[in-house]
């Protein structure tokens, strides 16, 4: 169940990958719609496949599947039939042990690292409302109905076999819950949770790091904890917290810094160079590290050779 801790025994550091729709824009892939990266699962999957091969080659051990917007629900609006909605969502997971099988029969013998591993991005309810509100958690919504919510999306990608699950963006607490509450159904699944941060305490929504590491240090289907698409600056606070509460790895893969409007579904500022923080998140604690919106391969491959320098 838990493929992080099999390769953490080996490794000093695990590395995730980077931004997947920041790199489908770059390579000209319209995103801008409410499925958001999904789309490109029907319109352009060799495109997906690419951008998952080209992370493992910059270093990335696991990468993050194109199923953070992807429901069937939003399939549906899109004139998919519900079978094919689900099978959507399963070749999200496909296409990333595809990159990463490709990869490994590719790479150069010598080579010394894990073998790639696929996660299953499960996105938080604001990622369905494509309103930006996983970065405020004003959802209005209670723990059962976002289990609810949550719970044919894990039936499906779960049913897809991916080496581990990454709930990730989640700005609640309350939301953690409800996936966990969703998970006790596959005992043998694990997942690490995520959480959208406003500072270096808090979650988007208000809930205390501390208080989230704290319960899912209990919860054995968690394999890591920590924060994503989160202001580089508040991370190692975040990490520091995290660790007092939890010898679980903690998983790390912020934003680059910017901020982003949900109108118009666009970044603003300017860039916190991300090389800065990498470092300093490994010793003070992590142990998955990547990157979340606006991160390149480029950053992924500055991580990984931080991975090479430990080894």
């Amino acid at each position: 169940m838990n493929a992080i801790a099999d390769c953490l025994k080996k490794y000093p550091l695990m590395v995730l990958d980077g931004a997947f729709g920041t790199e489908l824009a770059r390579r000209g892939f319209d995103t801008n719609d409410e499925l958001w990266s999904a789309k490109a699962l029907f319109e352009k999957p060799e495109l997906v496949k690419a951008v998952h091969y080209d992370y493992f080659a910059a270093g990335a051990d696991i990468s993050i599947s194109a199923s953070y917007q992807a429901t069937v629900e939003g399939f549906e609006k899109k004139g998919f039939a519900r079978e094919e909605a689900k099978e959507l969502i399963r070749r999200s997971v496909q296409l990333v042990k595809e990159a990463g099988e490709a990869y490994w029969q590719a790479k150069s013998p010598t080579e010394r690292r894990p073998k790639p591993l696929a996660a299953a991005s499960v996105g938080p309810y604001g990622a369905f409302l494509a309103d930006g509100s996983e970065y405020r958690g004003d959802y209005g919504a209670s723990r059962a109905e976002l289990a609810d919510f949550h719970a044919e999306r894990l039936d499906i990608l779960i049913s897809a076999r991916p080496d581990i699950l990454a709930c990730e963006t989640l700005p609640l607490f309350a939301e953690a819950e409800a996936i966990l509450d969703d998970l006790r159904r596959y005992p043998e699944a694990g997942a690490w949770i995520s959480f959208s941060c406003r500072d270096e305490a808090h979650t988007c929504g208000g809930d205390e790091i501390a208080d989230c590491a704290r319960f899912l240090d209990k919860h054995p289907q968690v394999a890591a904890i920590g924060v994503n698409c989160t202001a580089p600056q508040h991370v190692a606070g975040l990490i520091r917290r995290i660790r007092e509460q939890t010898e679980k790895p903690v998983v790390v893969y912020p934003n680059t810094g910017e901020t982003y409007d949900a109108v118009t579904k666009t970044w603003h500022g300017s860039a916190t160079p991300y090389h800065d923080f990498v470092r300093q998140w490994y010793e003070v604690g992590a142990r998955l590290i990547g990157g979340c919106c606006r991160t390149t391969p480029e950053d992924i491959r500055g991580i990984a050779e931080l991975r090479q320098s430990l080894m």
